[in-house]
């Protein structure tokens, strides 16, 4: 019998057997494409606009979280509403932020540099920010307690998903960069399409429920989204960066590794199904609304470039 949408909590997804591993193959997947694009020149990139990055990063990881806190407080939504909500902002983005900044005539070099500095600082930062960050909210808190979970479990799955893929693709880049240029042309559109594909279908068998939550979620998602959004847009405009900074830094903040939220919301909450499903949902809607914002900036150069001119990126961007 379908709980009512009030009792999310509660909420038991019944996924096809081995989504979960399917999930995390892929996420590892990903991530190793990002590594594959990330070269030293990225990391000179950092050193040389660190207050740019710092900047990112506390709007990433201390910003948004705290206002993400404040906004569950005031929709009042239930606790592992708040968690999933708390866990995705907790991620780093992904590298759909570096292909829709590319694609929104942004500085895909900032992106890139904002990716790999926020998805290594991830290992430690993301498991320790959401139980700080959870702790603040009475209902995401009480869920926790009843969870127990271990903050040391949760940085050794950090450390296998997002260290070993992208220490290894690093490595790669680093020693075989032909290799690289030729797998990163495939590994990033394979996994963007996997992922797709499975998200898809295990909600697809889970239609009846997809009905009966995603009003309790829908308006905390999209709020939340643009939220995310406004806060990068604002956090590139703080920090002087001319129009292609502001659209990298824009798309940075407000596109998130759902994929990355969605495992750990599976491996750690697996009997809180409300977790993975407000995962799922921001997936879904933040690339509609990514896709939909780098379109409009396509069509609009940023000021003082022709309309014929691209940005310099490296191939398979």
């Amino acid at each position: 019998m379908l709980l009512r949408a009030a009792d999310i909590d509660q909420l038991d997804l019944q996924l096809p057997g081995g989504f979960q591993l399917a999930v995390k193959a892929i996420v590892a997947l990903f991530l190793f494409g990002i590594a594959l694009d990330t070269t030293i020149g990225d990391f000179r990139d950092v050193a040389r606009r660190p207050w740019v990055i710092l900047a990112g990063l506390v709007a990433q990881y201390v910003v948004m979280p705290a206002l993400t806190v404040l906004l569950t407080l005031a929709l009042d939504v239930r606790g592992s509403v708040a968690i999933g909500m708390i866990l995705v902002v907790c991620c780093p983005a992904g590298n759909l932020s570096n292909i829709l900044t590319h694609r929104s005539r942004g500085d895909v070099a900032l992106s890139v540099s904002l990716t790999g500095v926020s998805t290594i600082a991830a290992v430690v930062v993301t498991p320790v920010a959401l139980a700080f960050w959870c702790g603040l909210n009475p209902a995401a808190d009480d869920l926790l307690r009843d969870v127990h979970i271990d903050p040391w479990d949760m940085v050794s799955e950090a450390i296998l998903l997002i260290g070993l893929p992208f220490a290894l693709g690093i490595l790669i880049a680093w020693r075989r960069p032909s290799v690289s240029a030729r797998a990163r042309r495939i590994v990033e559109p394979a996994a963007l399409t996997l992922l797709l594909l499975i998200v898809v279908g295990g909600l697809a068998g889970q239609l009846a429920t997809f009905i009966d939550y995603v009003g309790v979620v829908a308006v905390a998602i999209v709020v939340q989204n643009a939220l995310s959004l406004l806060v990068g847009y604002g956090t590139g405009r703080l920090t002087r960066l001319p129009e292609p900074g502001v659209r990298a830094m824009t798309l940075e903040l407000g596109l998130r590794n759902t994929g990355l939220a969605l495992v750990l919301a599976l491996s750690f909450f697996g009997e809180l199904g409300g977790v993975a499903f407000v995962a799922a949902m921001w997936g879904l809607w933040d690339v509609i609304t990514g896709l939909t914002l780098s379109t409009w900036w396509r069509r609009r150069p940023p000021a003082g470039r022709r309309p014929a001119e691209e940005p310099v990126v490296r191939d398979g961007v």
